[in-house]
């Protein structure tokens, strides 16, 4: 627990702090309003110059068609066929996906699975429970539990293969009647008169189809070639993933994750089965050492290696020698949608975030519930003009779960790497100290990355709570000009990390949705047609 002495301190500072930062806030943020009409015209273009036009006649054979099968457009076929919907599912590649990352799905993701009805997805799949995440760093380490005390005891973090998972939501998504699964690969979406009618697509004999439906929700993962139809994709590659599998693995806490606070950035651990542990290490930037030459395996022996957790040493090496490394792009884009009659963005099509801290299912799956909490009360989705405006609530209500949980990966990420800036390796260090402090200095940052208290305003404290306390830790026990500078650069330091993110998820969506119009849109009366 927190020396009450301690706290006594950070209390007056952190107030300071904040007050400093809504001010700072304030200047960095209020800017003017873009035109809408010249946003109207750049949606209009964006959209002619990627669908192709069709003439539609007769009745649509489906209420929604969606462009993927991956976590969140299996999820989301299951349960807009539980509501009665016709869907008609189409996916490139139907056999198990075989991918690195997708594998840790967060207790506030499981709640999900539970509010959605799919939570018995991760059983019979050799998914192992998490039950919070082990902290290292220069020999030291921390044990961070997730607050789990007032839930069943059944909900936990789950791990698991990520194409085993996505097989076992595809079977269940196809029990259903009016659920089609097709394997195809979707060319271009089909626009009559602004509105999105459906797709064109060559299915698995390579014959081009066409299919329509009154809604189509473009869910094809974060290599999407879709997506510039429907938003304005900034993405973002921060870093890269390089993935190994540790075989009969004995991580130093059972059923948890585990992250190294390596040099120069985060290394990644955690069960995939009862046998087999995801090794995960970042690497900056876009390139990674060579494969085929050799130069990634003298990376992580030589480099990588000698930072890992003793326990685990062994099975590293062995990994490695075994082969089978793999390496994927880790990915960041807010979400900057387009309102399209007809068309609608989720899962990794729409946001991503880093996968640091495993938000992406949990984000992708509480964004399904809101989704399906805006469709129950229509019956008719063929109004695509009206639907569009009323689903323009649906941007506005997910965000502050989506942001909170995009900007601590992004935010997190950034802390996490060590730097030749001496400031951001004292905000790293204090983070590792905050965290070892105990009480609601390590509840309150461990409940926001477990999805169970995904407010923004909780984030935003905490996060400027680690920079105060790193400020305290100069300062004592005499406070030099050289160190009080050091803080200044902290402070200065940590506002520069979060307050760009924060900006790019939208301010007032995020910390005020009420304030936005579209957050109060009742469901569309017949007869509406407009879409702002």
């Amino acid at each position: 627990m927190m020396d009450p002495q301690l706290w006594n301190w950070i209390s007056p500072l952190l107030i300071s702090a904040f007050l400093i930062s809504v001010v700072t806030f304030y200047g960095f943020f209020v800017k003017p309003k873009p035109n809408s009409v010249d946003h109207d015209r750049t949606t209009v273009s964006t959209v002619t110059s990627d669908v192709g036009s069709v003439n539609i006649s007769g009745d649509t054979v489906a209420d929604v068609i969606i462009v993927g099968a991956g976590v969140a457009g299996s999820a989301l076929a299951y349960t807009l066929g539980k509501d009665n919907r016709r869907v008609h599912v189409i996916e490139r590649d139907l056999s198990e996906p075989d991918r690195i990352v997708g594998e840790l799905l967060q207790p506030g993701g499981y709640l999900k699975l539970l509010e959605l009805g799919i939570e018995d997805c991760v059983e019979e799949i050799d998914a192992q429970r998490v039950y919070g995440y082990a902290l290292f760093k220069d020999g030291k380490r921390i044990r961070l539990a997730y607050p789990l005390e007032k839930f069943h005891e059944d909900v936990s973090g789950r791990s698991f293969h990520n194409g085993r998972f996505i097989q076992r939501m595809r079977e269940k998504a196809a029990s259903l009647p009016n659920v089609q699964l097709e394997q195809g690969t979707v060319v271009s979406l089909l626009e009559e008169n602004g509105t999105i009618k459906g797709v064109r697509y060559k299915n698995k004999a390579g014959e081009e189809q066409t299919a329509f439906a009154s809604l189509t929700i473009v869910c094809d993962g974060c290599f999407s070639n879709l997506r510039r139809s429907l938003c304005n994709p900034q993405v973002e590659v921060p870093s890269c993933f390089v993935g190994l599998v540790l075989e009969n693995c004995h991580l130093p806490y059972a059923n948890h994750g585990h992250v190294v606070l390596a040099d120069p950035s985060p290394i990644l651990m955690y069960p995939i089965s009862s046998t087999e542990v995801r090794c995960l290490v970042d690497v900056p930037g876009q390139k990674v050492p060579s494969i085929a030459n050799g130069e990634m395996v003298n990376y992580l022996k030589t480099v990588v290696a000698p930072q890992m957790p003793p326990e685990v040493y062994d099975s590293f090496i062995a990994a490695i020698d075994k082969g089978n490394i793999k390496s994927m792009p880790n990915r960041s884009m807010p979400a900057s949608p387009y309102p399209t009659p007809g068309a609608l963005l989720m899962g990794d099509a729409f946001n991503m975030r880093h996968p640091l801290t495993g938000g992406g299912m949990t984000v992708a799956l509480s964004d399904i519930v809101v989704l399906r909490n805006l469709l129950r009360p229509l019956r008719d989705l063929s109004d695509g003009s009206s639907l569009c405006k009323y689903l323009e609530s649906f941007y506005t209500l997910r965000k502050p779960v989506a942001s909170t949980i995009n900007t601590l990966a992004n935010a997190l990420y950034k802390v996490f790497c060590s730097s030749k800036d001496e400031a951001r390796n004292e905000m790293r260090q204090a983070c590792f100290d905050y965290l070892s402090l105990g009480g609601m200095c390590t509840s309150g940052p461990v409940s926001l990355l477990s999805g169970l208290n995904p407010r923004p305003l909780t984030l935003v404290c905490h996060f400027f709570a680690v920079a105060v306390y790193g400020v305290i830790r100069l300062l004592i026990p005499f406070p030099s000009p050289k160190r009080i500078w050091l803080g200044a650069k902290l402070i200065s330091g940590a506002s520069g990390i979060i307050f760009p993110i924060i900006k790019a998820e939208g301010v007032r969506q995020m910390f005020f949705p009420a304030t936005v119009p579209a957050y109060y849109r009742a469901p569309p009366v017949k007869g509406e047609t407009e879409c702002s």
